[in-house]
């Protein structure tokens, strides 16, 4: 399938309402995603949609809106991973599932299944419930990524889960240096 020129704004595919979420104020951060109804567990909740981009494109609009997230405060990168050839931007007005934030103790995990990325129940999840998944990020740049999720677990900053421990160690590694 060929990329789309880069200049033209994707189409808006046409979609049906989602009955299982509603957009909400969040207390993570600026809006989210809500159950709207009790969520089984293992449910396709949401398809998170955008433009398809190739790596050499995704990269330098992850870097741009790194830099202006570092600036403004701004939402930082919708771009999400969807194979070795390609990434979606989902940062377009049409994709709610951009909506969701993370959080060190999700309800959701996203899968990519036949091409296209879902977010999936964990467990039951209630309705008026906000939706979570683990953003999955790299220890590498973890200074970039504050977590605003306010779970016991936290650990201050958006990183994939196996690399908390390696993060904990960092930041104890940190205060200790900065009280001598």
């Amino acid at each position: 399938m060929p990329v789309k020129d880069q200049t033209t704004p994707p189409a808006r595919p046409r979609r049906s309402r989602n009955l299982w979420v509603k957009r909400i104020r969040s207390r993570i951060h600026n809006n989210g995603l809500m159950a709207a109804r009790t969520i089984p567990e293992g449910t396709r909740i949401i398809e998170y949609v955008g433009e398809r981009l190739t790596k050499r494109e995704s990269a330098i609009r992850a870097f741009r809106r790194i830099d202006r997230a570092q600036r403004t405060g701004a939402a930082a990168v919708f771009i999400f991973e969807l194979n070795a050839r390609y990434d979606i931007d989902g940062s377009v007005r049409w994709n709610p599932a951009r909506l969701i934030n993370h959080s060190c103790n999700p309800n959701c995990e996203t899968r990519i299944i036949r091409g296209h990325i879902w977010i999936i129940a964990l467990r039951e999840i209630q309705a008026g419930e906000e939706l979570t998944y683990d953003y999955g990020y790299d220890l590498e740049h973890w200074e970039e990524h504050p977590c605003r999720c306010g779970e016991p677990n936290c650990v201050g900053h958006i990183v994939r889960r196996d690399q908390h421990k390696k993060l904990k160690k960092i930041l104890e590694k940190r205060r200790r240096k900065d009280s001598t």
